[in-house]
């Protein structure tokens, strides 16, 4: 029954967190993928309707941070060394799992925020499967894996080891939630800082309306060739800030649901 529990805890805590972040610095978020998107950022909408897509983030958020957080604690029972490579392995199987059910919501959400489609949930999903079928909702996909692999390499071992020495020097076995997320909040925006390209290669793929199915690398090299490499890190402003502020809230409520789950279950 102890398995059994962790695994419902991981799902709720890992829920809970997702949906608290996305939904309390969404407008951050659009505003990001706007500054990325190649029609520029006022043509693909500026500063007006910014909450613009949020029901598929609503419907998608829980259950891709639930499946996350599942396969990284989970992981524990195969890559047992707690060292930073064991973090860093465990946090990027957990992003490939993750991303089957984070990517069809990211591909709605930032078609929906750039204004290139219908902006209903039914409406988004219709139009994506008459234009590419089912694997128009995983358009990315290996894009978006591309991103999060190298993002959680160096976010989790830098969130484990800043815990662990905050822990150390307060005498503690464990941090409190807040000062877990404020560890995962410094690692959250160094990390975000550092991959903001393939951030930008990610969201150009998704948006990218053509027949064809560009890489990551080929819309680098895209990218960097016709606009230039400063292009390379638009967005990275409020994609650092988002990342700083939503690291501190997603880790904050994943450490105090979990506390808060122990007398529940």
């Amino acid at each position: 029954m102890e398995g059994y529990n962790d695994v419902v805890r991981w799902l709720v805590c890992g829920a809970t967190a997702g949906l608290s972040v996305d939904l309390s610095l969404y407008p951050i978020d659009t505003i990001k993928t706007r500054l990325q998107s190649e029609q520029g950022f006022l043509k693909a909408g500026g500063f007006k309707n910014v909450y613009r897509g949020m029901s598929s983030v609503a419907v998608g958020s829980a259950p891709g941070a639930a499946v996350f957080f599942t396969a990284y604690y989970a992981g524990k029972k195969v890559v047992t060394t707690d060292s930073p490579i064991g973090e860093a392995l465990r946090a990027s199987l957990a992003e490939i799992a993750a991303c089957l059910i984070r990517v069809p919501t990211e591909v709605l959400k930032q078609r929906a925020q750039t204004a290139t489609a219908a902006t209903t949930l039914s409406g988004l999903v219709r139009q994506t499967y008459q234009t590419d079928g089912f694997r128009g909702f995983y358009r990315g996909y290996l894009t978006t894996v591309f991103r999060e692999i190298p993002f959680s390499f160096i976010e989790f071992p830098i969130w484990e080891f800043l815990k662990r020495r905050w822990a150390a020097h307060k005498n503690r076995d464990k941090c409190k939630p807040f000062e877990s997320a404020v560890c995962g909040s410094i690692a959250g925006s160094f990390s975000a800082a550092v991959t903001t390209p393939l951030d930008v290669a990610k969201t150009r793929v998704m948006l990218y309306q053509g027949p064809d199915r560009p890489s990551a690398l080929k819309m680098l090299r895209q990218v960097y060739t016709q606009e230039g490499p400063a292009k390379l890190f638009a967005g990275a402003v409020p994609r650092t800030i988002w990342m700083g502020v939503g690291g501190y809230v997603f880790f904050f409520a994943f450490e105090f649901s979990q506390q808060l789950s122990l007398h529940l279950f």
